[in-house]
């Protein structure tokens, strides 16, 4: 490990520039004014695996943003470790709540400063430099594939298509993935399991035009009152959600698992602080961090309808509408759980009112086992870095494509995440801590290792 720190060292700061020239291309895969800067993302990080040895590195065009596949091959006979990453990120507004733009990366105590930080140029950075490191020094140990998209942010949405057509160019052991976080430096933590997502879109139709609301408010159904109804009913007061059919398939962990969940230290009152918040919703029976991780959930992502201009304007709405995301668990598919849905939306309506409701995405939720080669690898990796064992943690977050990749690859994923919960991806001013985009440095080639040694073993 001695050897993979000086090597930091000594290319640090050249490192910092070409994640600062990465950053800087705004690659906001949900705008078509970045369309552009997609393909130039692209094209510097094919440029990158070329130049830090990669047999090959290729810009796949998709019906949407392009994939960068890489790969060094070095004996057939050895494992093979595909990575996966995205170099699109999230829409920067509310421009005036950066510090600084937030495609100028600046480092600031000892953080980098800018959308995509962490979430994942950061984060994939970090295998590129590791894989630099280690063709450079001669110390690959086994073969190694990269599989970078560009539209995680919008729900990898050509993304198995590409491995359904690519098979065999994708053919590996095992999935590496750097797009989580830990609970810390000191206390090092490994996502063990993600939540699914399914995510509905539903409008609410009255009335052929907006009315008065003196003149017709009282005898026409209101959408916007109705919406709202409909939404507060979904769950209740115990944080039960009240779809019929909905908890079917929810596999609940054993005490010892949630016993074992339960050794993540948790402080209430710093978590409540970090969001500005004076209390915590949470299911009945179930603690705040279980409610998170192992629980299922349903909110209102956004909802709009009638006038929200300056001062006033009394309408009754024409049309009202609502966003809502469902975070699953093990068994529940996403599908299925929108049908549920929109079926129950539905049958909620009044008459006088119509309902539109429609699937927009989603994906299933993952679990990967705590005792298989590929899980172990990381753990010593981490302790190493570290110096003490991580703890495995079940995230709230998803990300769809895990289980699609275990469904057409037919590969188990291993998350090996150095981002930090108050690194504020997606949000205002996002960063990533120096500390982290080393340390992540420093173990995925302990990860290549260890997963080699292990796999030959066994």
């Amino acid at each position: 490990m001695e050897a993979i720190r000086n090597y930091i060292q000594a290319n640090r700061e050249r490192f910092l520039d070409e994640l600062f020239g990465l950053i800087r291309i705004p690659s906001v895969s949900a705008a078509e004014a970045n369309r552009n800067d997609m393909v130039r993302a692209a094209e510097y990080i094919r440029d990158l695996l070329l130049t830090n040895g990669a047999d090959r590195a290729e810009v796949h065009a998709t019906d949407g943003h392009p994939i960068v596949f890489g790969e060094k091959i070095i004996d057939l006979s050895l494992p093979t470790i595909l990575v996966y990453g995205h170099y699109d990120v999230q829409p920067p507004e509310p421009l005036e709540k950066w510090t600084t733009p937030p495609f100028e990366p600046e480092v600031r105590d000892g953080k980098i400063y800018a959308r995509g930080a962490d979430d994942d140029k950061g984060q994939l950075f970090m295998h590129l430099k590791a894989f630099e490191m280690m063709t450079a020094t001669n110390t690959l140990p086994c073969n190694v594939k990269f599989m970078i998209e560009g539209e995680e942010e919008v729900g990898s949405v050509n993304i198995a298509s590409f491995c359904t057509k690519n098979k065999e160019m994708l053919r590996s052991d095992v999935i590496l993935v750097s797009d989580t976080t830990m609970i810390s430096t000191a206390t090092p933590s490994i996502t063990s399991g993600l939540r699914g997502l399914s995510y509905i879109q539903v409008e609410v139709e009255g009335p052929d035009r907006d009315l008065h609301s003196g003149l017709y408010g009282g005898a026409v159904l209101n959408p916007c009152n109705v919406l709202c109804e409909i939404v507060a009913s979904l769950k209740d007061r115990d944080g039960k959600i009240t779809i019929p059919g909905f908890y079917d398939n929810v596999i609940v962990p054993t005490a010892a698992e949630r016993a074992k969940m339960a050794e993540r230290p948790f402080d209430q009152e710093v978590y409540m602080k970090s969001v500005g918040v004076e209390a915590l919703a949470k299911e009945k029976g179930f603690t705040a961090l279980e409610s998170v991780g192992i629980r299922p959930t349903l909110d209102i992502n956004g909802i709009w309808g009638g006038y929200t201009g300056e001062g006033a304007k009394t309408i009754l709405p024409s049309k009202a509408s609502a966003k809502i995301s469902m975070r699953l668990v093990p068994d529940q598919k996403a599908e299925a759980i929108a049908d549920l849905a929109i079926k129950h939306i539905k049958s909620l309506a009044p008459a006088g009112v119509k309902i539109k409701a429609e699937y927009l995405h989603g994906g299933q939720a993952y679990v990967s086992p705590l005792d298989t080669p590929e899980y172990l690898a990381a753990e010593r990796a981490y302790e190493q870095v570290f110096g003490k064992r991580p703890i495995p943690v079940r995230s709230g977050g998803s990300i769809p494509i895990i289980s699609t990749f275990e469904s057409i690859l037919n590969v188990k994923s291993i998350l090996m995440g150095f981002g930090l919960e108050g690194d504020a991806i997606h949000s205002p001013n996002e960063n990533y801590p120096l500390e982290n985009l080393f340390a992540g440095m420093e173990a995925i080639p302990l990860y290549f290792k260890y997963y080699t040694e292990l796999k030959r073993k066994g």
